[in-house]
């Protein structure tokens, strides 16, 4: 429809110049001594469009043939430059699919012909790393870092990310601090940070991250418990049976870190230290809140094998607590311990036999032989501590 509307406009203006034409009588006099030539002014003005369709032609046919070689270059430039894209892109593919011999190779050919060369360095020390080429590797980080300051942070945070792979946390640490100076820490940062402050057994460094992690939502509830729980009990080991250490850090630790595992590792630590006061402190917070994992576990069996502090208070507080978990053997045979300890010769042979009622274990046992032997009960004891060593006994 366009094409018809076109033609129809072109006879129309056809029609229209003939037209005028056929009523113009005028004529063109060019007088050059000693010719005179007279022409018709329609023939003159056509010769005149014909004379510049001709030049116009002429000029471009120059110009295009003048202007070869240049178009030539720019060819050429426009093919290497869809050549070397295609070949980033194949290294890029290589790298993912783990075909990292050619990842390199392609790579170097992108960086060799200017294709983002910064981004093409890093692809190839991705590629050596993984190759297990380290000289190759080190080369195209050097590289990486003198093509383009817009990739620096690229770079680093790829760095520390393989020297977290080879082990080598001291180093990722550097460079995680090299990056921090230039462009603060974000998650990413953190999250290889924490994995080089747990290489390095920073374990005061590990917590302040995971706080700050977990502010940010950025690791699972359940990973930042674990990894705080791990981090807490190697810094309770470190400390030893030092109570004073013991005591100042169980002071400072944040009660949502408590876990059962670190309360565990405190109360054995303040045993062997000597401080039974502070373990029966501790037992005892942790146990108040009914907690069906922490009745579970061995605090009740240490709470009971604290020889130092009140015993009678805490054969108090023990037997409060039985009202509450009458058939809980361990709570029986820790208060069967705590009365023997006292003297209480019958409060203890009580609770220890309603220990076995409730669980046959070789510690029930063990502790019924002791008493039959400070009684002088030799046949009793004996038979208890069969009974202790028997197969079916539970440990």
């Amino acid at each position: 429809m366009k094409g018809l509307a076109w033609l129809l406009l072109l006879f129309a203006l056809a029609v229209i110049v003939a037209l005028v034409a056929s009523l113009n009588a005028g004529y063109v006099l060019l007088v050059v001594p000693p010719w005179r030539v007279e022409v018709s002014l329609n023939f003159f003005v056509l010769a005149l469009l014909l004379a510049f369709v001709v030049a116009y032609a002429g000029l471009r046919t120059l110009s295009l043939t003048l202007g070869m070689p240049g178009q030539v270059s720019a060819y050429r430039r426009r093919q290497l430059r869809e050549k070397s894209g295609q070949m980033f892109q194949d290294a890029v593919r290589h790298l993912f699919e783990g075909r990292f011999g050619q990842a390199l190779k392609r790579a170097g050919e992108a960086y060799d012909a200017g294709r983002a060369p910064a981004l093409a360095a890093l692809i190839a020390a991705r590629a050596a790393q993984r190759l297990g080429e380290p000289g190759r590797q080190q080369e195209w980080l050097e590289k990486a870092k003198q093509q383009d300051a817009r990739n620096e942070a690229a770079t680093l945070m790829l760095e520390a990310e393989m020297y977290n792979e080879e082990r080598r946390f001291a180093e990722a640490l550097a460079a995680l601090q090299r990056l921090q100076g230039k462009q603060g820490r974000h998650i990413a940062a953190l999250r290889l940070e924490l994995r080089a402050r747990q290489g390095l057994g920073d374990w005061d460094g590990v917590l302040k991250l995971l706080r700050q992690l977990a502010k940010r939502d950025a690791l699972a509830p359940e990973l930042v418990n674990a990894l705080s729980s791990k981090a807490h009990l190697a810094n309770l080991a470190r400390c030893g049976s030092d109570r004073a250490a013991l005591v100042a850090y169980l002071r400072k630790l944040p009660e949502a870190e408590r876990s059962l595992k670190v309360v565990l590792a405190a109360v054995r630590g303040l045993a062997a230290a000597g401080a039974d006061a502070d373990a029966q402190k501790l037992i005892e917070e942790q146990l108040e809140g009914n907690d069906d994992e922490a009745w579970q576990s061995e605090l009740p069996a240490i709470y009971g094998s604290l020889a130092g502090g009140d015993q009678l208070s805490r054969i108090a507080r023990g037997e409060a607590w039985l009202r509450q978990r009458p058939a809980h053997a361990g709570l029986l045979l820790a208060l069967g311990r705590m009365c023997a300890r006292q003297r209480l010769w019958g409060k203890a042979q009580s609770f220890l036999e309603a220990s076995l009622a409730v669980e046959d274990t070789q510690a029930g046992h063990l502790e019924l032989a002791r008493l039959d032997d400070q009684l002088e009960r030799v046949d009793d004891a004996n038979r208890h501590y069969r009974a202790a060593v028997a197969p079916n006994t539970l440990k």
